[in-house]
């Protein structure tokens, strides 16, 4: 089974705000860029970079064929097709790493049953005469 990172870091955009992927897509569409339309536009990169993958690792199977005779214009498409698959396994090394670090970093709130705590009362001001201290 080939690797999907863009499975689990859908399920995880999907844990996190709580909605399906299509929902969150539609919505992101309407309101100004934020993180969530970043980790949208992340995803559907690496789902793009494991496309690519699949299909390129295919493609060479074919061309690649135990006991298929190369020609040079093979040899150019083996080139081509592994330059494809070279560039969309570094695009899928990049950007997995950072969308899994991301969203570790983030958690979902939740409803607060209760208010947050008051915040501490300010510091009286200075006295208008005071003198700074001496160095």
């Amino acid at each position: 089974m080939a690797r999907s990172d863009s499975s689990e870091i859908a399920r995880r955009i999907e844990a996190l705000y709580g909605a399906p992927l299509g929902d969150l897509s539609a919505w992101a569409q309407d309101q100004p860029p934020g993180l969530l339309s970043a980790l949208l536009s992340m995803h559907t990169r690496l789902a793009g970079a494991e496309s690519t993958i699949a299909g390129s690792r295919e493609r060479l199977t074919e061309l690649l064929a135990h006991g298929r005779s190369l020609g040079s214009a093979d040899v150019a498409q083996v080139l081509a097709w592994s330059r494809r698959l070279a560039d969309a396994v570094a695009l899928r090394e990049g950007l997995s790493p950072s969308l899994t670090s991301v969203l570790g970093s983030l958690t979902r709130v939740q409803e607060a049953s209760t208010p947050p705590p008051a915040l501490p009362a300010p510091a009286p001001p200075l006295a208008a005469n005071a003198t700074p201290p001496a160095r």
